[in-house]
């Protein structure tokens, strides 16, 4: 890490300070946010991997770092703030999300045809029908039910392995390694087994698409590569696969399960859905900034020395974008502690901003709005199984959620 360019009384308040990731409850933020927040932009030291970094909480601090070019989502950089010791291969086995300039447009611009909204809105049945099987699977248990396994993982999943072309077969192994990446209590070996085995998955998959291509995007994106003559590898190909499968799956089952928990704990907002079922694209939005699930998912590098909120971050520095902190900011959402299903605002930074905005944010919203679109009208006795408070959840996880989301109807 570099830290010669760091004052030493910086350094001394740094170490002393720790990021407190634990929230309050699973909707709001750590009380310690609070003077972070203030100050906008604050030093502190990442207790997981022991990192000093800087911690960005303004909103239009954070748009503002989203769209310079001197910070770099780059894993490669030493000071790359991951919040738990992370194995080599997290930073050389990545794909458009760790990639800076033309090396992330040309990359991400082969994934982001089968995203556009005209082509996600055309999976709109196709969903609708997923919804409905998972829905029925559901009701055919016997109740106390774990939705966040029964149907938060399974809807999402079987979405993304249509998409990609993986045979349904696979949703626990996928489930599983896409736990031991993002869940936040594995060990530098467990991530780093995860990966070997996910990319020799992939890599035989990619193999099978090469002699057998489909309607699938990765048969596309082969072709695509093929038709333009770019060179590419297929370790670009297994990477695209991997972000796509665990950007695909994990972020939308924790919304799923976290949003539907946050209906549940406000009946006045769920009773203005039932009563109002237009209101649903406006409430994907607020759950989606109240939830808040990529708190810690943000992280950049500054490639040159930057002054921003009345710091100056120097080059080399580790930068984490704290979304939770942006989407309380006050002076953008009025009364930000409060879940309001009217709101509607999509100014949120719950699918991040600039050129690394979420590629899948448009098929997020279809699957998010179908969800919560039947699943209230099917089962309108819907009920905790367990109180709120005592539900595991999933603090120190690159994307937070719950562990389980027991129910009974």
């Amino acid at each position: 890490m570099t830290t010669s360019a760091m004052e030493p009384d910086a350094l001394a308040e740094a170490e002393t300070k720790t990021f407190p990731y634990a929230r309050q409850c699973p909707f709001t933020p750590p009380k310690e946010y609070a003077e972070m927040i203030e100050k906008d932009v604050s030093q502190v030291t990442l207790d997981g991997s022991g990192l000093r970094i800087w911690t960005v909480t303004g909103y239009q601090t954070i748009r503002e770092l989203l769209t310079d070019p001197r910070v770099s989502a780059s894993r490669k950089h030493d000071n790359f703030p991951f919040y738990f010791v992370a194995p080599p291969e997290y930073r050389t086995e990545t794909s458009f999300i760790g990639y800076d300039g033309k090396e992330h447009s040309n990359t991400r611009r082969k994934a982001a045809l089968t995203f556009t909204n005209r082509q996600v809105q055309r999976l709109r049945p196709r969903v609708e029908e997923i919804v409905d099987d998972h829905l029925d699977k559901l009701l055919a248990m016997e109740p106390p039910v774990d939705f966040h396994r029964v149907f938060s993982l399974a809807v999402p999943m079987t979405v993304i392995c249509e998409l990609l072309g993986i045979p349904q077969d696979q949703h626990d192994f996928f489930i599983k390694h896409g736990t031991a990446l993002l869940g936040g209590h594995s060990s530098t070996e467990e991530r780093q087994a995860a990966i070997v085995e996910v990319n020799a998955y992939i890599s035989d998959l990619i193999q099978q698409k090469k002699a057998e291509p489909g309607e699938d995007l990765l048969s596309r994106a082969m072709a695509d590569y093929e038709a333009s003559g770019e060179e590419y590898t297929d370790r670009d190909l297994f990477n695209m696969v991997r972000l796509l499968m665990n950007g695909g799956h994990e972020t939308t089952a924790s919304q799923i399960s976290l949003g539907t928990a946050c209906l549940l704990e406000n009946p006045d907002q769920l009773e203005l859905l039932l009563n109002d079922p237009s209101l649903v694209r406006p409430a994907v939005e607020e759950l989606v900034r109240f939830a808040t699930i990529g708190d810690t998912a943000v992280p950049r590098v500054a490639l040159e020395d930057i002054e921003i909120g009345g710091q100056v971050i120097r080059k080399g520095d580790g930068i984490l974008c704290l979304g939770l902190a942006a989407n309380r900011d006050p002076e953008v959402f009025p009364e930000p502690e409060k879940l309001d299903i009217t709101r509607g605002s999509r100014k949120h930074l719950g699918f991040g901003h600039g050129v690394h905005h979420c590629i899948g944010a448009d098929l997020a919203r279809l699957e998010l709005e179908i969800v919560w679109s039947k699943l209230f009208q099917r089962i309108p006795t819907l009920q905790l199984a367990k109180p709120f408070l005592e539900i595991p959840r999933k603090e120190g996880a690159v994307i937070y959620g719950l562990w389980e989301l027991p129910v009974r109807w």
